[in-house]
C-alpha cells in the first residue's frame, strides 16, 4: 500500500457531485492512411502493454476504518480495460462544437472510486473521418507536470510504437480488500510520520518567514509593492457556486507567434498568456454586464517539483496574480502583469521550499468533505467577495508530435477543474508548435464558452498586430517555457479567419 499525502487526499475530500476533481485532455487524432482496423481495440491493446509504466493505471483506493484518516493506494490486480477504455460516436455531421459539448458532458461525471481513477473515451464520427481521444485522471493521483510525464510514458514519437519491456511476473494475493487492523495500523503509523515530517519543516518555514519580512540588500521588500497583492477581487459572473454541468471550448494559436510577442515586449511567454486571457475576459464581460473597475485576479498553480521528478502525485501550490483587467491597452496591460509576475516569483522563491505537501490528516476525510459540501450547498460563493476570479494554468508540454496506437495526436487540449467561487478555468499547454487553450466552466455560469474561446483568438491577433513593428527587447525574453492544443499551417489570412470562426481554429 502507498499513503496519499495530505495534498493528494485534499483533492478527494473536496470532491462533490457538483465539483468533480479530475483533470483530462482532448486530442484530435490522425489515423494512418487507409486504416482499416478497430482503433478502440488498438487503444486497449496499447494500454495493456503500457499500464505498468505508470502506477496511476493500476492502483485504486482503500478507505480507512470510519474514514478517520486518508485512504491508501493499493494495487488492483484485475483492471477491466473494457470499462476504462470506451467508445462513442458523434451524430452527423460531427462538428467541432459537437465534440466540445460531448467533452463537457464527459467531464461532468465522477470517476468510480472502487476502480483505478482514470478513463479514456475514443470519439468517432468527426468530419473528415477523424477521431478524437478524451481522457481523465483524478487530481488526487497527478498534477499538471506529472500528467505530462504520464502522457510521455504512454505516447510514442513515431507512428510505430516502441518496444516496451513487459512487467515482471508477480504472484497475485487474491485479496480484494485489506483487513481493518492492517488499515488502522497503517493510519496510525502514517499519522505519526506526518507529524514528524511537519515538525522537521519548521526551521525552513521560519527561515522563509524571515526572508520575506526582512528587507533585501537593495532595500526592496520581497513582498513587492502592496498594489501587487490584493486579497479581494471584484465580483464577476464567474464567482458563483457551480453545478455538475460543464461547458468546454478548445482553441489554438501558433507558439512562434506568442514567443514573437514576448520577445518584442521583453516579457515572458507566461506574461503574454495571462494578458491574452485578461483581454479575452474584458471583451466577454463588456457584453455581459460590464468590465469591473477593479482589476480581476487569477489563481495560478505553481509547481514545487524538483527538476526531473515525475512521481505520480501532487507537488503544487497556488498563488495569486493580477490580470490588470482594468487596463484597456494590451501593451500596457502586459507590462503591468510582467511587473506583478516578477514580484510574485520573488516571493515564491523565498517560500517555495518551505511549503508542505504532506501534513497530519487524522479526521480529515469527514471534516474536509463536510466543510466542502457545506460551502457548495450553502452557495456562499454567490455572496462572499472572491479572492481570485478565475484559474489560469500554463503547463509546458512536448514539442514534438506524439502518437498513440499508431495515430498521431494533432492537438493536446487540456481539460481542467472549475470550482465553487471560480466557475471558469483557463488552462494552456504547449504542444508541437502550438499553444493549446482548454477553457472549462460551469455551464450555467458560462453557457457561451465558445464565444470566450473566439475572444482569446481575437485578443492574440490584436497583440500580434500591435507588436509586429516593435524591435526585439530582449534575447532572453522567452527563456521561460509555457507553464500549464491543432498544428496550424496556412497564410496570414487563414489565421485571421480563425479569430472569428469557431471551427477554423481547429484545422490542422
Amino acid at each position: 500500500m502507498k499513503h496519499l499525502s495530505g495534498l493528494d487526499a485534499g483533492f478527494l475530500h473536496a470532491e462533490s457531485p457538483e465539483m468533480p476533481m479530475h483533470v483530462g485532455s482532448l486530442h484530435l487524432l490522425e489515423l494512418p492512411d487507409g486504416y482499416k482496423g478497430d482503433f478502440v481495440e488498438g487503444v486497449k491493446a496499447h494500454m495493456a502493454n503500457r499500464m505498468h509504466l505508470c502506477d496511476v493505471f493500476t492502483r485504486k483506493l482503500a478507505l480507512m476504518p470510519f474514514e478517520l484518516s486518508n485512504p491508501v493506494w493499493v494495487e488492483d490486480e484485475d483492471v477491466d480495460l473494457d470499462y476504462h477504455v470506451r467508445q462513442i460516436s458523434l451524430p452527423r455531421p460531427g462538428r467541432m462544437d459537437q465534440l466540445e459539448k460531448t467533452v463537457g458532458r464527459l467531464h461532468s461525471t465522477l470517476l468510480d472510486r472502487s476502480r483505478p481513477l482514470w478513463e479514456m473515451v475514443v470519439i468517432e464520427g468527426l468530419q473528415g473521418g477523424r477521431a478524437a481521444l478524451y481522457s481523465k485522471v483524478h487530481h488526487a493521483g497527478i498534477d499538471g507536470q506529472a500528467g505530462v510525464a504520464l502522457a510521455n510514458a504512454l505516447m510514442d514519437v513515431t507512428r510505430q510504437p516502441r518496444e516496451v519491456r513487459p512487467p515482471r511476473a508477480r504472484p497475485q494475493t487474491q485479496r480484494y480488500q485489506l483487513g481493518v487492523g492492517e488499515l488502522a495500523g497503517a493510519a496510525v503509523t502514517n499519522t505519526i510520520a506526518q507529524y514528524v515530517k511537519i515538525i522537521k519543516t519548521f526551521p525552513d518555514m521560519a527561515q522563509a518567514m524571515r526572508s520575506i519580512v526582512l528587507p533585501q540588500p537593495d532595500g526592496a521588500s520581497p513582498l513587492g509593492s502592496p498594489k501587487d497583492f490584493k486579497l479581494i477581487g471584484p465580483k464577476t459572473p464567474f464567482n458563483v457556486s457551480v453545478t455538475n454541468q460543464r461547458s468546454f471550448a478548445a482553441r489554438s494559436v501558433p507558439l512562434t507567434e506568442v514567443k514573437q510577442i514576448a520577445k518584442r515586449l521583453g516579457v515572458t511567454l507566461n506574461d503574454v498568456v495571462l494578458s491574452t486571457c485578461s483581454g479575452a475576459l474584458r471583451r466577454y464581460l463588456a457584453d455581459a454586464g460590464g468590465v469591473p473597475k477593479k482589476s480581476m485576479s487569477a489563481a495560478i498553480p505553481v509547481t514545487l517539483r524538483e527538476q526531473g521528478n515525475t512521481a505520480s502525485n501532487n507537488q503544487v501550490t497556488m498563488t495569486l496574480m493580477t490580470l490588470a483587467s482594468d487596463i484597456k491597452d494590451p501593451l500596457e496591460r502586459v507590462r503591468v502583469i510582467h511587473d506583478s509576475s516578477v514580484a510574485t516569483k520573488n516571493l515564491m522563491g523565498h517560500v517555495k521550499a518551505a511549503i508542505p505537501t504532506d501534513f497530519p490528516s487524522f479526521g480529515a476525510p469527514w471534516l474536509v468533505s463536510g466543510l466542502a459540501s457545506l460551502y457548495g450547498r450553502s452557495r456562499l460563493a454567490n455572496v462572499i467577495p472572491p479572492i481570485a476570479n478565475v484559474v489560469v494554468s500554463n503547463v509546458p508540454g512536448p514539442q514534438v508530435p506524439l502518437y498513440i496506437a499508431g495515430a498521431r495526436l494533432v492537438t493536446y487540449y487540456p481539460v481542467s477543474i472549475p470550482g465553487h467561487g471560480m466557475a471558469l478555468n483557463m488552462t494552456v499547454q504547449s504542444y508541437a508548435g502550438s499553444l493549446e487553450y482548454g477553457l472549462i466552466a460551469c455551464r450555467r455560469a458560462v453557457p457561451d464558452i465558445g464565444d470566450l474561446g473566439d475572444l482569446v483568438l481575437a485578443e492574440h491577433l490584436e497583440m500580434l498586430a500591435l507588436t509586429k513593428a516593435l524591435p526585439i527587447s530582449s534575447p532572453c525574453a522567452v527563456a521561460e517555457e509555457a507553464n500549464d492544443d491543432p498544428l496550424h499551417k496556412g497564410t496570414a489570412q487563414k489565421k485571421k479567419a480563425r479569430a472569428v470562426a469557431v471551427h477554423a481554429s481547429n484545422e490542422a
